[in-house]
């Protein structure tokens, strides 16, 4: 990934400084995962279809 990546926090990052949760960039037909407490780590890249499917089980097991 050469390109400069717009990450944007989670909504549901933890209070105080708010890096205790994950980041995402749009990559158009992937989205990068990163953690916010350790950016430079490691980014994991899943295609849209998956991350929609991802969030949507998330959200269905906090109801």
């Amino acid at each position: 990934m050469t390109e400069t990546l717009r990450w944007r926090k989670s909504s549901f990052s933890g209070g105080g400084d708010g890096n205790t949760c994950v980041e995402i960039a749009d990559l158009h037909t992937r989205i990068a995962i990163r953690d916010s407490k350790a950016p430079f780590r490691g980014t994991l890249t899943i295609p849209v279809g998956s991350f929609v499917a991802l969030v949507q089980s998330l959200k269905r097991a906090t109801v």
